[in-house]
């Protein structure tokens, strides 16, 4: 652990009695006390704060200082609109690559002269050198490398922020909102998450990270969460994890993504493609895609991880799939997955086995997400 980095708030985890484990190259909190059981259901009930510093931030800016500048030149890179986003509106996207494979998936912030972007941990170095490779003619790449981010999640996460900062309960789903005051503590928030609960992100200096997470601490509803329910929690949302249900050997169609490319991008749009891969995403957009992600729900008890191939018979037959994330759904009450399978077997209750130590067992195609998502719209 000691050649991992640490995050700002690394001592307090440490204070809380947090179990911290290696994780893209950082020092994380995978638990606290509490276990990951009960930070689950906590978060689906009441409110949690992830420590999601590890996370890159970047400010993109045109150089000729209008935000369409740089939205344009981002769409260079990705298939989504980002040039329509609304001022103080954030956007989920994913950069993709020649072959319509997914490099990362991120968020985009139109902060009014600017593009405020955060993208995975793992894949943080490669994101930043793309964009200063791709984009650095016309716009210039500022590295946050001094700021924190936490996540507030849960029902309860807007009356207990709220009580610090009032202005935040008028906030919804993906609006953005800079230079808020957290009792005393400058910050630039969004009102997002990856928990499929209500919520807020929050960037804050170094600095003031750790006061930030003791005064948030402090409210009665909050309590500290680690990685371990987050993929929990993002697993029964029915959201995908970079580097095991999307990478690039999978396209955003295959990943069940269309929703985020919207019209403007795609064949007839007024721009369309113009993005690395578009031959292959719009294709696939038109004609369908031979596989595709979808939900899982396994019989009985014993879960099916990651890895674990799916069949269309009890016997024989054929492989028509794996699944790439799956685990105990604590609010579900049982286990969940998620996976890729053919095209012909992702029509929702077709009967599927999966393949665990030699043995097939029984599991359904699903509708995603398992828990229906509590965002405030």
């Amino acid at each position: 652990m000691s050649d991992l980095k640490q995050t700002a708030l690394h001592d307090l985890h440490v204070e809380l009695g947090a179990k911290m484990v290696p994780f893209a190259g950082y020092a994380m909190p995978v638990q606290y006390p509490l276990g990951v059981m009960k930070e689950h259901l906590h978060t689906r009930a009441a409110a949690g704060l992830f420590d999601v510093s590890h996370m890159g931030q970047v400010v993109v800016r045109a150089k000729s200082g209008s935000y369409d500048d740089a939205a344009l030149a981002m769409e260079t890179l990705v298939p989504v609109d980002v040039l329509g986003l609304g001022e103080m509106r954030q956007r989920y996207a994913m950069f993709t690559d020649p072959n319509g494979g997914i490099l990362d998936d991120l968020m985009l912030a139109n902060l009014g002269d600017h593009l405020f972007v955060v993208v995975n941990a793992g894949c943080k170095d490669d994101d930043i050198a793309l964009m200063k490779e791709a984009l650095s003619e016309t716009c210039e790449i500022e590295v946050l490398d001094d700021r924190a981010l936490l996540a507030l999640q849960g029902p309860q996460a807007e009356a207990a922020l709220a009580r610090l900062q009032p202005l935040v309960a008028d906030m919804k789903f993906m609006d953005v909102a800079k230079d808020v005051d957290i009792d005393g503590i400058t910050v630039t928030l969004s009102r997002s998450g990856y928990t499929g609960e209500d919520g807020y992100e929050i960037s804050v200096a170094n600095a003031d990270a750790e006061a930030l997470a003791r005064k948030l601490l402090a409210l009665e509803e909050v309590e500290p969460i680690g990685l371990g329910a987050r993929d929990s929690l993002r697993l029964e949302g029915g959201l995908c994890l970079y580097g095991h249900d999307i990478d690039t050997t999978t396209t955003p169609v295959e990943a069940a993504l269309n929703w985020a490319i919207q019209k403007v991008r795609r064949n007839d749009g007024a721009r369309a493609g113009g993005f690395p891969g578009a031959g292959v995403i719009l294709q696939q957009l038109a004609d369908g895609a031979p596989r595709k992600r979808v939900g899982l729900l396994p019989e009985g008890r014993a879960p099916m991880r990651e890895g674990v191939a799916i069949f269309d018979a009890a016997e024989g037959g054929n492989e028509v799939g794996t699944v790439t994330s799956g685990g105990f759904g604590p609010t579900v009450g049982g286990p969940v997955a998620m996976g890729y399978v053919t095209a012909e077997h992702a029509k929702v209750d077709t009967p599927l086995w999966g393949e665990v130590r030699g043995k097939r067992l029984p599991l359904t195609v699903t509708k995603m997400p398992f828990v229906a998502a509590n965002f405030k719209r």
